[in-house]
């Protein structure tokens, strides 16, 4: 059986890599994965450097599309990938959560009638002023094989029509859906040891401190969003050291964005760090010996609550509602006055070890091994 895997953004390359690995370690001889890159994120430090640490094989097809509109980024993506498609032949495309690299995947295929398999399907923040919410929900819709991370994603779409009865011929019209856990739960658990005992990493970035990460164009692009996180950084860096791996975006919008005073505070204050974009491994290490994450990321919520890790969730949403339900992370939009508060609630020592120790026990996102399912699912139901 022959796959198309469509990746285009660092998380997408990050789940992939899960899929690849089982694939190699208990599939290899039953199915062919052909890897295509978009070049949504065309960046070394957001893209490349992903593919040599987490020992994906290199892409067959690299479209280089880079930045530009949504329609513009998405129309390109979704003229050339009709073409490797046709070419390819795939019994499947693989596509992973709600990029425009995945919207376009889906309209490419579906148009000429291959099957989706869609992975980290049934996510809902119910905002569609969010252009991943359009992604998400026009890809789950013309998929065959959908694949949710989380219960609560499996009953979103039960909720919007999609039947819990297995086919075993399923197809466009009459799609499969399954709870399979999370795939970057797989990758976490197989690399975190890895990460947390290269010494050079310690050297590095040492311990005990706090991971922000800020990315959302909704927060990059907009001066009071933008202003207000980076004002509430130089309160909370008053205590504690914060470690900023500064997205390109980010970095290209802080100068335009931040009144000169306020980025002179930043770029003066000595608790707050500010780096180029990490490596997954490295990223791994930051959210494991963090002892609280700041995050706009989706990816970097799940991952900090897989290493038990308190979040502040710079977003007025979350598709991860489990993750807030536990009370191992808060919504806390931009404001001001609740990320402070967050952050005093979730810094408290009781609060931290709780988080922790519920982490271990509660396997709301699965067992780590997603991967392995959703190949013999794919097996069992497109050959």
């Amino acid at each position: 059986m022959k796959i198309l895997t469509v990746i285009g953004a660092r998380p997408q390359i990050i789940k992939a890599s899960a899929l690849s690995r089982a694939i190699k370690n208990h599939y290899n001889d039953k199915i062919e994965e052909v890897i295509v890159h978009t070049g949504q994120h065309y960046d070394e430090m957001m893209s490349e450097v992903f593919f040599s640490q987490l020992q994906i094989p290199e892409p067959k097809y690299n479209l280089n599309i880079g930045s530009g509109s949504h329609g513009t980024q998405t129309a390109k993506m979704i003229e050339g990938l009709e073409q490797i498609i046709l070419k390819e032949s795939p019994d499947g495309v693989v596509t992973y959560g709600d990029t425009n690299s995945t919207l376009a995947a889906a309209v490419a295929a579906s148009k000429i009638q291959v099957p989706i398999i869609h992975i980290e399907a049934g996510l809902r923040s119910f905002d569609k002023t969010m252009p991943e919410e359009i992604n998400r929900i026009l890809a789950d819709n013309v998929s065959t094989l959908l694949f949710t991370p989380t219960k609560a994603g499996y009953n979103n779409l039960l909720k919007e029509g999609f039947s819990a009865e297995i086919q075993s011929h399923p197809n466009f019209n009459t799609p499969n859906i399954y709870h399979c856990g999370d795939i970057m739960l797989d990758n976490t658990v197989y690399f975190r040891d890895i990460a947390i005992n290269n010494n050079e990493y310690h050297k590095r970035f040492g311990n005990n401190f706090i991971l922000c990460t800020i990315h959302r164009n909704t927060n990059t692009d907009n001066k009071e969003k933008l202003s207000d996180i980076f004002i509430s950084l130089l309160e909370i860096a008053e205590n504690q050291r914060i470690i900023l791996p500064l997205h390109p975006r980010t970095k290209k919008m802080i100068p335009q964005m931040l009144s000169s005073d306020l980025l002179s505070a930043v770029g003066s204050n000595k608790n707050i760090e500010i780096i180029d974009p990490v490596g997954y491994l490295e990223m791994i290490y930051l959210e494991s010996e963090s002892s609280l994450v700041i995050t706009d990321s989706g990816g970097v919520q799940k991952e900090a609550y897989f290493l038990g890790k308190p979040c502040i969730i710079l977003r007025p949403q979350t598709e991860w509602v489990e993750i807030v339900e536990t009370k191992a992370a808060i919504i806390a939009d931009t404001d001001k006055e609740k990320i402070i508060n967050a952050y005093k609630t979730l810094s408290e020592t009781q609060m931290r070890q709780t988080i922790k120790e519920n982490s271990k026990k509660n396997s709301l996102f699965g067992d780590g091994k997603a991967a392995e399912f959703i190949c013999k699912t794919i097996l069992d139901t497109l050959s």
